[in-house]
């Protein structure tokens, strides 16, 4: 039997030490002239109990996301006090955290003048007008095929939307206008955001995914109305979007469709002639997404204006901005 080659690494010399480097010359300053960051100026001030909202904004830490909320509050109050739009684009999951009475808050007071949803917010919106509850345990009704079964659901909001199609209205003014126009049917309808726009004249845009909710399963789902009613809303939006200089748009708890749909609206706003060079974007999510920083943080302000992202959960970083909204318009 043929010997097999020796195919072990040779060994090689150990290379000759190193010597450390010599630091006898390093260069210095006082530490007095080197700027810091951090200043015990920007420290938080101990809660005291009893205090106000007020001292408690005052007492926070004036570093990183606390500038950055600061910032956002006083973008939201200048451009309320000058009469430029504030839009709130919110994903499902803001209503089924319970914020509707913020948003609605923000409404009524002109604060937010534009609200755009995702077609899963009116499932969520609706439900709670006309039950006080909502969201469906996913994982018990799936493996049966009870999941988005709910019968009125999809009955009366597919309705809705088909006779909002014949009357020419956008898809959020339909719903709007049947959950504030049944006060009987709907015993929570305080709680609606679409029913708030429409009480209010105010636009409540809403932009589906056709596939993506639970109504698309039924079959008084008419897609010819869904479409129509969405893309009207579409530029309705863009129409809003196209007049936001100096105006503020708030991207909470949306990471692809409402990102997407900003960015288009701004496009088609500056190619009619809108320079929007003066606006403020802000991200709000639990996460970090890639759609959100691009689309609505980065990619819009990139010729002017600022983008903005806080991250936290939205059931105490939307309150937590309202008030301090609240506190900085005095």
């Amino acid at each position: 039997m043929a010997k097999r080659p020796d195919r072990t690494t040779p060994k090689r010399p150990l290379p000759a030490l190193i010597r450390p480097i010599d630091v006898s010359a390093l260069k210095t300053y006082p530490l007095k002239k080197r700027h810091s960051l951090v200043q015990v100026s920007n420290f938080a001030a101990p809660w005291k109990a009893g205090g106000s909202f007020t001292k408690f904004c005052a007492g926070l830490p004036d570093i990183l996301a606390v500038k950055t909320l600061r910032a956002v509050a006083k973008a939201i109050a200048q451009a309320h006090r000058r009469g430029r739009p504030v839009i709130a684009g919110l994903g499902a999951h803001v209503i089924k955290v319970g914020l509707a009475p913020i948003v609605t808050d923000l409404m009524e007071r002109g604060i937010v003048t534009a609200v755009a949803m995702n077609g899963a917010g009116i499932i969520h919106d609706f439900e709670l007008a006309l039950m006080g509850h909502t969201s469906e345990e996913v994982d018990a009704e799936i493996d049966d095929g009870r999941f988005g079964m709910a019968e009125e659901t999809g009955r009366i909001l597919n309705e809705a939307i088909g006779r909002g199609a014949k009357e020419g209205e956008g898809l959020g003014e339909a719903i709007g206008r049947h959950i504030d126009g049944h006060p009987d049917q709907f015993p929570n309808r305080a709680t609606s955001i679409l029913a708030a726009g429409a009480r209010l004249g105010l636009p409540v845009t809403v932009h589906v995914a056709l596939g993506t909710d639970i109504i698309h399963m039924h079959p008084s789902a008419d897609g010819a109305a869904i479409g129509a009613t969405s893309l009207l809303d579409f530029r309705r939006l863009a129409a809003v979007v196209a007049g936001m200089d100096g105006g503020v748009y708030l991207n909470i708890g949306s990471a692809v469709i409402l990102p997407e749909v900003f960015l288009k609206a701004l496009s088609l706003g500056r190619n009619l002639g809108h320079p929007l060079a003066n606006i403020t974007t802000v991200n709000m999510d639990f996460l970090s997404h890639y759609r959100p920083q691009t689309n609505v943080v980065r990619r819009p302000t990139q010729k002017g204006g600022k983008g903005y992202s806080l991250t936290g959960h939205h059931e105490i970083m939307l309150p937590l901005l309202a008030a301090s909204v609240r506190e900085e318009l005095g």
